[in-house]
């Protein structure tokens, strides 16, 4: 029976490691050695007796001058010789000739009514007609009724002349009451005036149309009366 024999490869490293271990062990005691053995450096030291005075401070230099630097002069310009130029024509000027222009003259037709227009407002018109007489009517009407009213009440005084006139404004309520009668004409008889005043203020309140819209013409009421009528 044989045994196999390995070589150990890691024995001689491990010796060169050894050796080195020990190489730098001893380089170390030598230098250690040596750095113990050296002499400390020495620093030599003077006595003076007093203080030396300082040096004088340095003056400053007088500087120079600057001398003044005059700037050359320019070159002076050559002259510009004139050119003669040649002389413009003068243009006349030459009066504008008016151009004619056409006016076209634009004729408008009449415009014709609508005849359906025309007859509502002839209608509307005569409506209006008819309403203004029938209020006049009614307006006559019931002046007279006034009239009658106050002069049937008349005391008539004595030695009245035929064509004596007085003339009375009479402010009139609503319902016909009035509320004065101020004479504005004598008839030149202070009696028959006098009784005229009294008759008007005996017939209140004073007849009047039944449209309260026709009282603005019946609130101020000028009346005049004589003896014969």
């Amino acid at each position: 029976m044989s045994v196999a024999v390995y070589p150990e490869p890691y024995r001689i490293p491990a010796g060169v490691l050894a050796l080195a271990v020990h190489g730098a062990f001893f380089a170390l005691l030598l230098f250690g050695f040596t750095w113990q053995t050296q002499k400390p450096d020495t620093m030599s030291v003077e006595l003076w007796q007093s203080i030396p005075d300082a040096a004088p401070e340095p003056q400053p230099k007088a500087q120079p001058k600057p001398e003044k630097v005059v700037p050359p002069e320019p070159p002076k310009a050559a002259p510009v010789p004139e050119i003669a130029l040649p002389e413009k024509k003068k243009l006349e000027a030459k009066p504008l000739k008016p151009v004619p222009v056409e006016t076209k003259q634009v004729v408008q037709k009449p415009v014709e009514p609508d005849p359906v227009v025309v007859a509502a407002e002839q209608a509307a018109a005569r409506v209006r007609e008819e309403q203004t007489a029938a209020t006049g009517r009614v307006v006559d009407e019931f002046r007279a009724k006034i009239a009658a009213s106050i002069r049937s009440r008349i005391v008539m005084p004595p030695d009245v002349a035929d064509d004596a006139r007085a003339e009375f404004l009479v402010t009139l309520l609503p319902g016909g009451w009035v509320l004065k009668a101020e004479l504005r004409k004598s008839s030149g008889n202070a009696a028959y005036d006098n009784a005229v005043e009294r008759a008007i203020l005996k017939a209140s309140p004073l007849p009047l149309p039944p449209d309260a819209a026709l009282f603005n013409r019946f609130r101020n009421l000028e009346l005049g009366f004589r003896p014969k009528e």
